[in-house]
């Protein structure tokens, strides 16, 4: 197990934008835009009412809070030292109750075997040294019978397309050099990677920018799983 799965220029990152994460026309506003797509997927899958779930690369907390604010019990972690504290502080001004800690997935899983209802992991495995690593400490953490939940981007042409020279240059949606293309990750390869440590696939989506659906709601679950996709699973008993 690699305890140091991080890449010190990743942390930077996102780390230079911490106290942007919650401003929601900011440079991070697509993950806010995107977040109640993700929240209605995870849900769709399994109650979240006093269910214990660990959020990995949780940032400053966006889809943690929006899981707490559902009834369940949160642990987030994230090696953002920034971000772990802008997400401290904002839970507090929500009246949160989150187990926010500065730390790898790895770490979480040396100390916390199987005692989490649902993992969630989005939009971290393309930013780690080793995806291998955080799918099998999320494998790990989670209890038989629970579910796990990972979003990352497609290996294709139209991902670089739409994901990279849109996204980042085009459209300025996310900050530049947010992602490098031969980081993401083929749904085969996800799956294949995570049977190894005995999660099943249950379901996969798609999300894709939906122009009229307005500002407020521009995203939405597709079948297209070319360019960003999730994938839940269920841990074998």
């Amino acid at each position: 197990m690699n305890a140091n799965n991080v890449t010190t220029s990743e942390i930077d990152k996102f780390s230079q934008h911490a106290h942007q994460w919650w401003d929601e026309q900011g440079p991070l506003k697509t993950l806010h835009q995107v977040n109640p797509v993700r929240l209605a997927w995870i849900a769709q899958h399994c109650a979240l009412h006093n269910q214990m779930i660990a959020d990995i690369g949780c940032g400053a907390g966006i889809l943690t809070e929006s899981l707490a604010k559902a009834g369940a019990k949160l642990t987030g972690v994230d090696m953002a030292i920034a971000s772990i504290d802008v997400a401290r502080e904002h839970a507090a001004e929500q009246g949160l109750s989150i187990d926010y800690q500065v730390k790898t997935a790895e770490g979480l899983a040396s100390e916390r075997l199987g005692q989490y209802d649902i993992v969630t992991c989005m939009e971290m495995l393309e930013h780690v040294p080793s995806p291998a690593a955080v799918i099998e400490s999320c494998a790990q953490l989670v209890r038989p019978d629970g579910c796990v939940f990972f979003s990352t981007l497609n290996r294709q042409p139209k991902s670089f397309l739409l994901g990279i020279v849109a996204a980042e240059y085009l459209l300025n949606w996310i900050p530049k050099g947010t992602h490098q293309y031969s980081s993401f990750i083929k749904p085969s390869e996800l799956a294949s990677t995570a049977r190894q440590y005995g999660l099943e696939v249950v379901d996969i989506k798609g999300i894709v920018y939906r122009p009229w659906g307005g500002s407020e709601q521009p995203f939405a679950m597709s079948r297209d799983v070319g360019v960003n996709y999730m994938m839940a699973f269920r841990k074998k008993v």
